[in-house]
């Protein structure tokens, strides 16, 4: 991805963990790296194909300069998560921020934070067996577009599927949607738990019957083994439930342990049958 540098822009504002500080205020000097395509500009001199970086400059400026914050850490965040939001065509986000003149009675050049975000895409499983199926799922997706750093680009269908695992339950109304967000896997693994719950989600039995199932089929390319997170999502080469309405908005995609497409995986899971065994 093409980078647009923006190196040592000094900014005089109050942040610090002393009273002083915050009052009497500091030099401080922040340099970014801004990630986007700048073909386009390239190829017509068309600046809105590009991030105008010196707008970038004052807003980097008014950010850092209006708000007061106790960090580097937190200004650091803040500021990159407000460029994300706010920047078109700004895919991700390398700042680091320094501070000449720390007051850790010590003789040195400057402190420092680095940090690097940006967007990532993340495909979600909906599932509901109780109540009204549809609206819950509906208020899934619609609680996520209402989340600060996350944007639905697409959802699935909804359909109709048998109960995995524990079988003895009403049939489930299953989708998939195509998210993209500032958050990390777990930080969108809790925000999925608070839709959950939200809805009256209850962990009674394994498999067993819910208002709502919120699940992180897949991020970007990451193969994540946690306790409280596995991804890709476990076994859903054999879930025809997860692999169908995923199949529907994102075909091409690859997965990233099997290297084989979606489309190729959900193929397979038809000429077995539509679900393979349960283990």
């Amino acid at each position: 991805m093409d980078r647009i540098h923006i190196k040592n822009l000094e900014i005089f504002a109050h942040h610090g963990v002393f009273p002083e500080e915050n009052t009497l205020g500091q030099k401080f000097v922040v340099s970014a790296t801004l990630y986007t395509d700048t073909s386009g500009a390239g190829r017509t001199d068309d600046l809105t194909q590009s991030i105008h970086y010196g707008e970038v400059s004052q807003q980097i400026q008014a950010f850092v300069a209006g708000h007061t914050f106790q960090l580097l850490e937190r200004v650091a965040e803040e500021l990159a998560e407000e460029l994300l939001l706010t920047v078109p065509r700004l895919e991700q986000v390398d700042l680091e921020v320094k501070k000449p003149w720390a007051p850790v009675g010590l003789p040195l050049e400057t402190v420092s934070v680095e940090i690097t975000r940006g967007w990532h895409t993340a495909y979600v499983a909906l599932g509901s067996n109780l109540g009204e199926r549809e609206a819950y799922l509906n208020g899934a997706v619609q609680a996520l577009r209402e989340t600060r750093g996350c944007r639905v680009e697409q959802v699935s269908a909804f359909r109709d599927t048998a109960p995995y695992g524990y079988t003895d339950q009403g049939e489930f109304l299953n989708g998939c949607l195509r998210l993209r967000t500032l958050l990390s896997p777990l930080r969108l693994l809790d925000r999925l738990h608070e839709i959950e719950q939200a809805a009256g989600r209850e962990r009674k039995i394994h498999w067993g019957p819910r208002t709502l199932d919120l699940d992180i089929v897949l991020y970007d390319d990451a193969v994540i083994d946690l306790p409280e997170l596995t991804v890709p999502h476990r076994d859903m080469q054999n879930r025809d439930f997860v692999l169908y309405p995923l199949e529907e908005i994102a075909p091409w995609v690859r997965h990233p342990v099997f290297r084989k497409t979606v489309a190729e995986l959900a193929e397979e899971l038809r000429a077995a049958g539509g679900r393979a065994e349960e283990g």
